[in-house]
């Protein structure tokens, strides 16, 4: 039998930016950061400028932990960018933290990034012959170098050439000359929105950061535009022309916070609709409806309504227990699962149960859950999932680890519910998917592997260069 790891691909990165000279623009990004902190828990960095230096600190952890009181006393400014990270391939270094800040010919620069490129080894390779001098592992370098080449035009140029060479995803934030930048790539793939506070914009991955700070949401960030925020405002021009949309489906299924919208789209709400399409694809004739929380809750409770099946809490969800490190033998495994899980009794003894998850990616720790829902005394446990198999490596931001550990990509699912130990196992299909998010404007490359930025490129040069590395 195949080995497999933790079920849950890791998260991306999330990253957030605000142009406010009346504000605390430090410790504003702080609370940014803190709201978008399930996007990256390996680090954390905030930078912050008057308009002529930069003054930039990052660390390792949380982002309570890498920020104190004294150290926010110390970051001043009228614009910040902050960045917390996962990192894809391992390569968990300081060095590799975000934001990245360099000098060039006529000032300094900040940029954090989340997405990956897929180009990003070719372009280093191309960015070494002229000279160019790399310090990190993270293809965020590259975009840096890249702009700085081309920085003998304006700075808005620059930017526009600089995206004409990338190839992959990418949501930028960037403090120079005196403003504050945003960036999307042309096919939407990462998400980006922008904010108002008071009378100066912000921008963050998340809404729920602008909630967080006070600031009223505007807009989503167009694929493929620049935004461009300082003294008098907000304006923006075109850096590339539009593609067809793709944005990540699985920010819907599983990474974005449930109180977030990302491009009209309310997570909740499409995560209650996934439930919805599994009640009419799957219904199962069951006593109890239970989610693996949190992110399998909106599907389950859409179920269950629409079946008029009882919901209830079966797995209860330990909320202070953070990171876990990967534990050396099979018994604290299961272990570090019940510190984040456990199953209640009580509710599920005698019970025909309805478990709903947002993905399986792995399959272990799923294996694990079914278990302890039938060690709790459940007669029954029929497993549904609000998004498909998960067949196919994401190249673009997640780590969905290689394509042989995937175990939709070994096994049918025939075989993964024996893998699993279910009773009965049911995927949401593509089409109900897209019928739940009401558009076809979404990248589903992990599930058909029908990949909307070619990869090609991920086959050449890779070296000692992370080409397939979140966040840079």
């Amino acid at each position: 039998m195949f080995e497999y790891g933790d079920d849950k691909p890791k998260e991306e990165c999330g990253v957030f930016g605000i142009y406010a000279p009346d504000q605390e623009v430090a410790r504003l990004t702080y609370y940014g950061l803190y709201a978008l902190q399930h996007r990256g828990q390996e680090s954390a960095g905030i930078a912050a400028s008057d308009g002529r230096s930069i003054t930039l600190h990052k660390g390792m952890g949380l982002v309570s932990e890498v920020f104190s009181d004294s150290i926010m006393q110390g970051l001043k400014g009228k614009m910040a960018i902050g960045h917390v990270r996962y990192s894809t391939t391992g390569s968990s270094l300081l060095a590799n933290a975000q934001p990245l800040v360099v000098h060039y010919q006529t000032g300094m620069m900040a940029l954090a990034h989340n997405g990956n490129l897929t180009n990003a080894a070719d372009l280093r390779e191309e960015l070494g012959k002229k000279g160019a001098v790399f310090q990190t592992t993270v293809d965020t370098e590259a975009i840096i170098n890249l702009i700085s080449r081309y920085r003998r035009d304006s700075f808005e140029d620059a930017l526009v050439k600089t995206m004409m060479d990338l190839r992959g995803a990418y949501a930028l934030v960037i403090l120079a000359e005196d403003k504050l930048f945003g960036i999307r790539d042309p096919h939407g793939v990462r998400p980006l929105c922008i904010g108002k506070i008071g009378r100066y914009y912000c921008l963050a991955s998340e809404s729920c950061a602008l909630d967080t700070i006070g600031a009223e949401f505007v807009r989503d960030v167009e694929p493929g535009e620049i935004v461009v925020i300082d003294e008098e405002g907000l304006h923006s021009r075109r850096g590339l022309s539009k593609t067809k949309r793709a944005a990540c489906a699985f920010e819907y299924i599983y990474f974005a916070r449930p109180d977030s919208t990302m491009d009209q789209l309310n997570i909740a709400e499409s995560r209650r609709k996934m439930g919805v399409e599994l009640a009419h694809e799957c219904p199962i004739d069951a006593d109890l409806v239970i989610a693996v929380p949190d992110s399998g809750t909106a599907s389950a409770l859409g179920y269950a309504t629409t079946l008029g099946i009882p919901f209830g809490e079966g797995l209860i969800k330990n909320r202070y227990v953070g990171r876990t490190f990967i534990q050396p033998t099979q018994a604290m495994r299961e272990v570090a699962v019940r510190l984040k899980l456990n199953a209640n009794a009580s509710v599920l003894k005698g019970k025909r149960v309805v478990m709903i998850d947002d993905s399986i990616v792995r399959g272990t720790t799923s294996s694990k859950l079914v278990d302890m829902v039938k060690k709790a005394g459940a007669k029954e446990v029929h497993f549904l999932i609000s998004s498909p198999p998960v067949a196919y490596p994401c190249f673009y931001g997640i780590d969905t680890a290689e394509r042989e550990k995937l175990i939709a990509n070994q096994l049918d699912a025939e075989g993964i519910r024996e893998y699993v130990g279910a009773d009965s196992l049911h995927y949401i299909s593509e089409e109900g998917l897209l019928r739940a998010l009401g558009t076809e404007e979404v990248c589903l490359a992990c599930f058909n592997g029908a990949y909307p930025i070619s990869v090609s490129d991920l086959n050449r040069g890779k070296n000692n260069f992370e080409s397939h590395n979140s966040c840079g």
